[in-house]
């Protein structure tokens, strides 16, 4: 751990906030451009470039948690990330005046998404109250994190080539349709900025662990509420700049895939951090109030995805019911963790 005192701490978090938020911004454009370039589509790009980079911060921030023997730390920014990401949905959604966002970005490709998620999360449940056997110190479940995020990945891509179901078109339904401008942008100039960016959110994440460690301790609010509420937010602002942004652009397919696709990926921080931890089963390892965000989590992107099902063209306050009730999900989540004992 950096040898910091509390108001260092507190300014070293609040600079990675700085470069984590602006970075995030810069990807967007980047990554909607290679989406056309490379033919992938918007829906398999969130997943992949926009899902990944954004998420290596808080990557970064639970395995140097998990290697500093500090599980909480790393499972609370993890699963917390998953549900504030799913939250920043209901931003965009406000963002999008013309109809609520589930409704204009429905595609198979968010849809499997969201059901490669659901699935994701119940294996870290299912890790959570099996037997606490390791291999290695590593848990069964976290080899299975990773095959099935690969599998679920490959479904996605055979989708778009094959697609067995399509949401019906309206007014609002926005098509990808590749943007001639990106087109005439160079491959390779696009590929390194896409790395350089993305390394820079990965400093970041380190730097960020750093100080959050500092605040949990010389502040008493815990490793859990400084994970989940800190740490998780932070480390989620490029999906809320991202799919604020890409709204805005007219990517609404991106918005939806960025923050779907991000927190698939989130998923595999609990399968590096058991890795990472040296102490036995991660999962075994936290206290109940990080794995209510588990539970917290399934139920919001459940919401989300019988929302995309439904596609409400208008809601209360001009957002969708599943905007609602994902909201009251996230603030019920932060009440129990903070009237916790």
């Amino acid at each position: 751990m950096l040898d910091l005192s509390l108001g260092l701490a507190l300014l070293l978090f609040g600079g990675c906030t700085l470069v984590i938020g602006v970075v995030g911004t810069r990807l967007t454009g980047i990554v909607d451009d290679l989406a056309d370039r490379t033919g992938l589509g918007e829906a398999i790009a969130g997943a992949l470039l926009l899902g990944m980079a954004t998420s290596l911060a808080g990557l970064v921030v639970s395995i140097s948690a998990a290697l500093a023997d500090r599980p909480t730390l790393a499972m609370s920014n993890a699963l917390g990330g998953i549900a504030v990401q799913t939250l920043f949905l209901t931003i965009a959604d406000i963002t999008h005046r013309r109809a609520n966002l589930e409704h204009a970005a429905a595609s198979l490709g968010n849809m499997l998404q969201g059901g490669l998620l659901l699935c994701l999360l119940s294996l870290v449940l299912v890790g959570r109250f099996a037997p606490e056997w390791t291999l290695w110190q590593v848990h069964p479940v976290t080899p299975l994190l990773v095959i099935v995020y690969l599998f679920g990945l490959r479904l996605v891509d055979r989708s778009r080539d094959n697609p067995m179901w399509s949401p019906a078109q309206t007014r609002e339904t926005q098509p990808d349709v590749p943007d001639d401008q990106s087109m005439k942008r160079s491959a390779a100039r696009l590929w390194l900025s896409f790395l350089a960016l993305a390394a820079m959110l990965g400093v970041s994440g380190w730097l960020l662990e750093r100080s959050a460690a500092v605040i949990a301790l010389e502040t008493g609010l815990g490793q859990s509420v400084v994970g989940a509420l800190m740490t998780a937010v932070v480390t989620s602002l490029p999906e809320l700049v991202t799919s604020i942004a890409a709204v805005r652009r007219g990517a609404l397919t991106l918005a939806v895939a960025g923050i779907i696709g991000g927190n698939a990926f989130d998923t595999l921080f609990v399968a590096a951090s058991d890795i990472a931890y040296r102490g036995g089963s991660i999962y075994h390892a936290i206290p109940d109030q990080v794995s209510l965000w588990v539970a917290l989590s399934l139920l919001m992107t459940a919401i989300l995805l019988v929302g995309m099902l439904h596609r409400q063209r208008q809601g209360p306050a001009h957002i969708g019911f599943e905007s609602v009730g994902i909201i009251a999900c996230y603030l019920a989540g932060v009440l129990a963790l903070l009237l916790a004992p």
